[in-house]
């Protein structure tokens, strides 16, 4: 469960975030006037979302590709792979 901070605690404290970050594997959400501005977390999360963003984005461009008919076929990837 991420922590949350008033944005005036986050320059005094950041230490203590990293620490919190790195031992818990979870954000801290930051925030501004008592609104959610930031989630601070540590890179390895960071990471990995992203990279899981990324794999989401490549098979949806895949998925699409499969429904507008831009892939090859099993004897088109045959003669290509011969060709190797």
């Amino acid at each position: 469960m991420p922590v949350i901070k008033e944005s005036a605690d986050f320059g005094n404290s950041y230490f203590n975030i990293s620490e919190f970050c790195h031992k818990y594997q979870e954000p801290v959400i930051i925030t501004r006037n008592g609104e959610s501005d930031l989630a601070v977390m540590n890179i390895g999360i960071y990471e990995e979302i992203t990279g899981i963003r990324n794999l989401i984005n490549l098979l949806e461009e895949a998925d699409n590709d499969i429904e507008n008919g831009n892939f090859l076929t099993e004897d088109e990837m045959d003669k290509k792979l011969d060709l190797l």
